[in-house]
């Protein structure tokens, strides 16, 4: 897989991406990341990126033409993207369907916003997908795109040293993950349930099936709506 990033601020970017699952991912050549600064793509040899809103209002707007030309080289580089991204708190909530949707995916392009966002036109006419991680705002898109990869790279083949790992996560199949626990088997007093500990996997199996049940009926009711 090949991830292009397009950010402002792409330093805030290079830490998530250069420890743990993230960078081993990357050593293996599984996928390759590269983050861009938008002031490549710049208006003026002042590095101009943005502008005033029109109609009035407070804060700037990124403008077309730095994107827009990002997106035409970078396609041009390495072919149409499966999809092109905008993270925007107006997005489509992020969900594990969707990661597990885009794991599938050949080539990607992230746009993260900054400022008061990107002129719509480029919304319209050149982005694929709009995701958000939450209904509140940050300072930019930079964190949500660090988000979004972490949760599509892990998914990838070979990433993980146990591939089952991701598909007893939370949220697949619409459950919470059931309780877990690990040596000793007795601490303080507190103890882990018998039943994890007799070596008979059918009854391991439906106890994590049932307390998934039970955690997601207590803590997100909503995943079993099917109205």
């Amino acid at each position: 897989m090949h991830i292009d990033i397009l950010s402002v601020v792409p330093e805030l970017l290079e830490s998530p991406f250069q420890h743990s699952i993230i960078k081993r991912a990357q050593a293996k050549n599984i996928v390759n990341i590269v983050v861009h600064n938008l002031r490549k793509w710049a208006i003026n040899q002042h590095g101009q990126i943005d502008d005033y809103q029109y109609g009035g209002g407070a804060g700037m707007v990124i403008r077309c033409e730095p994107l827009v030309n990002a997106i035409e080289e970078l396609t041009k580089m390495h072919g149409e993207y499966d999809d092109i991204i905008y993270l925007t708190p107006d997005g489509l909530p992020l969900s594990q369907p969707i990661a597990n949707q885009l794991s599938l995916s050949k080539k990607l392009l992230l746009i993260c916003g900054h400022y008061k966002g990107i002129d719509e036109r480029v919304r319209t006419q050149w982005v694929t997908k709009e995701i958000s991680i939450g209904d509140y705002v940050l300072s930019g898109g930079e964190l949500p795109a660090a988000v979004l990869v972490d949760s599509i790279v892990r998914l990838l083949p070979k990433v993980l040293q146990d591939e089952t790992s991701a598909l007893t996560d939370s949220f697949q199949d619409n459950l919470l993950a059931p309780p877990i626990y690990t040596r000793p088997a007795n601490f303080r007093g507190y103890t882990v349930p018998d039943i994890l500990l007799n070596g008979n996997e059918k009854d391991i199996a439906e106890w994590r099936l049932t307390n998934s049940e039970k955690r997601t009926n207590d803590r997100r009711p909503h995943l079993n709506d099917n109205s």
